[in-house]
């Protein structure tokens, strides 16, 4: 209701065949909370020819979310071509960009298993929050909406301010996450959410 742009770009939702196919695809079981996440939405469609990409990276760190095939194909790119351990499922970049991005561990025995974690084109895979275990799937996204009904910045499982992550609207009707005290990087400015709605 708040950003229609972002809401527009939402795709519908993936059968349960397509996340089968993309799981045998990469050789990777999506942990249940992935796996669901994507039975609501198939990720997200790029912005129109000539519209913002700014409702795009609606995530926390303004990501944008992998549709299915992205998904495959970063995956494949990371593994094959960078060399990285496999079992990292990554499901966002920057929109328009694949510098970096997030993660979800699917490594079955690992005790970040279904956690989220950030990758980076030059660096190693890192758990989020830094020196943890991870965050759940299930928790982070619980905790965004948290943040976005109470108008705050996240509160990591570590119970420690996310200041750098406060969500905000664009003029254009999309949903960001910004840094309160940085200059406004949006052309058409923004509306940071300081409060409930």
């Amino acid at each position: 209701m708040h950003a229609p742009a972002s809401a527009l770009l939402l795709r519908p939702a993936a059968g349960d065949a397509d996340v089968t196919a993309v799981e045998e695809a990469i050789g990777v079981a999506f942990p249940p909370a992935l796996r669901a996440w994507y039975e609501l939405h198939d990720g997200i469609d790029d912005p129109g020819d000539g519209e913002s990409w700014w409702p795009a990276g609606f995530l926390p760190g303004s990501q944008g979310w992998y549709r299915l095939e992205q998904l495959q194909s970063a995956y494949v790119t990371q593994t094959r071509d960078w060399g990285r351990e496999p079992g990292r499922i990554p499901i966002s970049c920057t929109p328009d960009d694949m510098w970096h991005g997030l993660y979800i561990d699917a490594r079955p025995g690992e005790p970040s298993c279904g956690n989220l974690g950030r990758w980076v084109v030059d660096r190693e895979p890192e758990l989020v929050p830094e020196s943890t275990s991870g965050w759940l799937l299930q928790a982070w996204l619980t905790e965004i909406a948290d943040a976005l009904e109470h108008g705050r910045c996240l509160i990591g499982p570590d119970g420690r301010r996310d200041e750098d992550n406060w969500p905000a609207l664009t003029v254009c009707g999309g949903l960001t996450w910004v840094a309160p005290g940085e200059e406004p990087q949006f052309p058409e400015g923004r509306i940071l959410l300081d409060g409930p709605r």
